[in-house]
C-alpha cells in the first residue's frame, strides 16, 4: 500500500479520491423512512408483507411472502411499495440485517419493523448493499447500541459514515463481489440437490435395500424378504449416560469433553469449541470413547437437540475423549456402526423421538426403556456395509461442498475488507 495515495479520516485510512458521507447525506439517500403497520394473513388480499423473518443471508424469497391487511391508515400506499434499488432494512429482529430489491414489485409492501432507504443516483445500490455487509457497518451499530443489538433507529442509520469511492469504481467493487456471490449461490444449490439426494437415499435404502426383489409386510412397514426387524438393545453392548466434569485448573491434568454442543446439525463432530474438564483418573477408562461409539444427546432444552446424534471416530490429535452428562454413548454390536448412525439419523428415526420426548421443567429427556425398544430394520452385515458406503459417498460429497462455500465465504469476507477500504484497488474496464 503506497500510503501517500491515501488519507486519514473519522472511520480509517482510505485512497485520496474517496469521500467520506453519511447515508443521510442528500449526496447518497433521497430518502429513509420506516415500513407500514400490516399483519399476515391467509386471505387472498391480493397484497403482500415483507417482514424481518424473511430476511435471510441478505436475500428474500420473493415467492414465500404472507399476504397481509393494512391496519393503520394511510392515503397513499406507493411509497411502500418495493422498487428495484430500494435497500431494505431490518431495525427490529434480526436487527441491521438488509436486501437488495431487484426489480418492482407493484403487490409488496414493506412492514413497520423495516427501514426503506431510497438511494441517489450517484450510488451504486450493489456497493452499499454490500458496505451494510462489512465489518465497518456492524462496527458502527454495536459502537452504538452495544454487543446486543436490541434495535435501530432512522437517526442511527443515517449518521452511518460511508467510505464512497466515484461511481465507476462502486460499480467494479460491486461486481467483484458479486461474481463471488454467484459462486456461492452455485455451490448453495448444489448443497441443496446432494442433500435432497441423501433424504432420498435414507428412505429408499433403509426400506428396500439394494437390489431386491421379494418384499415382506413388518410391523415397521415393508422391508425385503431377507431382513430382520430387531430392536436396538439386541444390536448393541453399551447404552451408558456421561460424565460430570469440574472445570480445569492449572496444573492438573483435564480431557476435551464432548457436550450436545459439539454435534453439529447434520450429525458431524465439531471440536473446536470442545470444553476440557478434570476427571478422575480411576474413571477416565470408564468414559473414554473409541472408533464406532454413537453418541446421542439424551436431554436438553431444545426439541431439535435431542436425539441427535454423532459417529465418533479418533481424530488425528490422539488425545483421549470422554463425553457429557447429558450424552448418552451407544455401543453397537451384530451391527455395523455406520449403517446404525445412518438409521438414526433417518426420517423414520425422528419422527420416532417425537413420541418419546418427556419434559421436566424445561428439560426435555429419551426414556431410556423406550428408546432401547426402538425397532430396526436389519439386513445382512454385507449389505449394511454397502448401504453405509454409499451414503458415506454422498456425505463425502456434502463435506467437499461445505468445505468449499466456507473458503468462498472467507475470500468474500477478505475481498470485502480490502475493496469497500481501498485496501486494494480495483481495475476500471477500459
Amino acid at each position: 500500500m503506497d500510503y501517500r495515495k491515501f488519507k486519514d479520516t473519522e472511520i480509517e485510512r482510505i485512497p485520496k479520491e474517496w469521500e467520506v458521507v453519511r447515508l443521510g447525506d442528500k449526496k447518497i439517500s433521497k430518502e429513509l423512512f420506516y415500513g407500514i403497520t400490516a399483519k399476515a394473513t391467509n386471505k387472498d388480499t391480493g397484497l403482500r408483507m415483507l417482514r424481518t423473518t424473511d430476511i435471510k443471508n441478505y436475500s428474500v424469497n420473493w415467492e414465500s411472502l404472507p399476504f397481509c391487511e393494512i391496519t393503520e391508515k394511510r392515503e397513499d400506499l406507493s411509497r411502500y411499495f418495493l422498487k428495484e434499488g430500494d435497500l431494505i432494512i431490518a431495525r427490529a429482529g434480526t436487527v441491521g440485517i438488509s436486501v437488495l430489491v431487484d426489480k418492482d414489485y407493484k403487490n409488496v409492501i414493506f412492514g413497520s419493523y423495516l427501514i426503506k432507504v431510497i438511494l441517489n443516483s450517484t450510488v451504486n445500490p450493489k456497493f452499499l448493499h454490500y458496505f451494510l455487509q462489512s465489518h465497518l457497518y456492524w462496527s458502527h451499530l454495536r459502537k452504538a447500541q452495544g454487543s446486543t443489538l436490541k434495535n435501530i433507529n432512522l437517526p442511527l442509520l443515517k449518521s452511518l459514515l460511508i467510505p464512497l469511492p466515484p461511481l465507476p469504481e462502486q460499480r467494479r467493487i460491486a461486481e467483484i463481489l458479486s461474481t463471488v456471490d454467484d459462486a456461492i449461490q452455485k455451490v448453495d444449490a448444489a448443497i441443496t440437490k446432494t442433500e435432497r439426494l441423501k433424504k432420498g437415499l435414507l428412505h429408499e435404502l433403509l426400506t428396500k435395500g439394494i437390489g431386491h426383489k421379494e418384499f415382506k409386510d413388518t410391523e415397521i412397514g415393508r422391508i425385503p424378504k431377507e431382513w430382520e426387524v430387531v430392536r436396538l438393545r439386541e444390536v448393541i453392548s453399551l447404552y451408558q449416560n456421561g460424565i460430570w466434569g469440574e472445570d480445569p485448573v492449572p496444573l492438573q491434568k483435564s480431557y476435551p469433553v464432548i457436550r450436545s454442543t459439539e454435534i453439529t446439525h447434520d450429525g458431524k463432530l465439531d471440536l473446536s469449541t470442545v470444553a476440557y474438564r478434570r476427571i478422575p483418573d480411576e474413571k477416565v477408562a470408564k468414559y473414554k470413547l473409541q472408533d464406532g461409539d454413537i453418541l446421542m444427546v439424551a436431554s436438553s432444552g431444545s426439541a431439535n437437540l435431542i436425539g441427535r446424534v454423532t459417529l465418533f471416530k479418533q481424530p488425528e490429535d490422539n488425545k483421549i475423549y470422554l463425553f457429557s452428562n447429558f450424552m448418552i454413548r451407544i455401543r453397537p454390536r451384530d451391527i455395523d456402526p455406520h449403517f446404525l448412525y445412518y438409521f438414526l439419523s433417518s426420517p423414520r428415526y425422528y419422527h420416532f423421538l417425537r413420541s418419546l420426548q418427556q419434559t421436566s421443567t424445561g428439560l426435555r429427556n429419551l426414556p431410556k426403556k423406550d428408546f432401547l425398544r426402538l425397532k430396526i430394520p436389519l439386513p445382512p452385515l454385507p449389505e449394511q456395509r454397502r448401504i453405509a458406503e454409499i451414503l458415506s459417498t454422498v456425505d463425502q460429497k456434502l463435506d467437499l461442498l461445505k468445505r468449499r462455500k466456507e473458503k468462498l465465504i472467507r475470500i468474500k469476507k477478505g475481498l470485502m475488507n480490502d475493496l469497500l477500504t481501498g485496501k486494494r484497488r480495483v481495475k476500471l474496464n477500459a
